[in-house]
């Protein structure tokens, strides 16, 4: 592979590691250059875990460091998260991307109209925030997130907000966080069912990784030092410009 082809591996890497941190979908710019460099897409799909999961490490440890979160504040939404995710990795082998897209798209026009319905909600944190044991509903709920998650990736931060921000009352720095917790423990999983089934290219991906570590460690400087405004703002754009991706592109 010819050496600019690496650079432009890494820079939508970065592009992709910063969305990711701070809204979601930056799996919609890597799967495409993968598969366009030749990778099945079941393969391209693995493969692009390697980026996710080294990103949200760097994020998450970054959130950790500025005191943005506790651990004990996901643990109990990551654990059916991570259910969720080996579950749906496991039927990733054959996808049938036109409606998948069609799906996504779907939801994301849907979110866009709800983040603009009441925004104090996205913003401030509210009354109903899990410390102690989820409801049945929220299990159910990230145990939904986390096998979409595991099944194809892309567009799984935005689904993961919401459930944070309505379902457990985060605001959305906190829900930032959070979500690329959960994100690396369902990714993690995901990874152990693509290795086993040989779908990961690791040359591509570690490359792919570089360009997203330093995304993530950007994003989460500009998510803390910006605040839940900024992240509305920038989470709202996001969608809007992935969902008409989706549906008419």
């Amino acid at each position: 592979m010819d050496f600019w082809l690496y650079v432009l591996v890494v820079l939508v890497g970065f592009v992709a590691g910063f969305i990711n941190t701070i809204a979601g979908s930056g799996s919609l710019l890597t799967l495409p250059l993968l598969i366009f460099l030749g990778l099945p897409p079941n393969v391209a799909n693995g493969t692009n875990r390697i980026g996710v999961l080294l990103q949200s490490l760097v994020a998450v440890g970054r959130f950790k460091q500025k005191k943005v979160f506790e651990w004990k504040e996901g643990i109990w939404l990551t654990i059916p998260a991570v259910v969720g995710s080996f579950i749906g990795a496991a039927f990733a082998v054959n996808l049938d991307d036109q409606l998948m897209n069609k799906i996504i798209g779907g939801l994301l026009v849907f979110m866009f109209f709800l983040m603009l319905y009441k925004p104090d909600r996205w913003i401030k944190k509210q009354e109903k925030v899990v410390h102690a044991k989820p409801s049945i509903v929220q299990i159910v709920i990230f145990f939904g997130i986390g096998f979409y998650g595991g099944f194809i990736q892309a567009g799984v931060g935005f689904f993961l907000l919401a459930g944070l921000v309505l379902g457990a009352g985060y605001d959305l720095l906190k829900a930032n966080a959070l979500k690329v917790l959960i994100v690396f423990a369902f990714t993690l999983v995901a990874m152990v069912v693509f290795i086993y089934n040989n779908q990961v290219d690791y040359k591509l991906g570690l490359i792919l990784a570089i360009g997203s570590m330093l995304g993530a460690w950007v994003a989460t400087h500009v998510a803390i030092k910006r605040g839940s405004e900024f992240i509305r703002w920038f989470v709202l754009a996001a969608v809007f410009v992935f969902a008409v991706k989706l549906l008419f592109f």
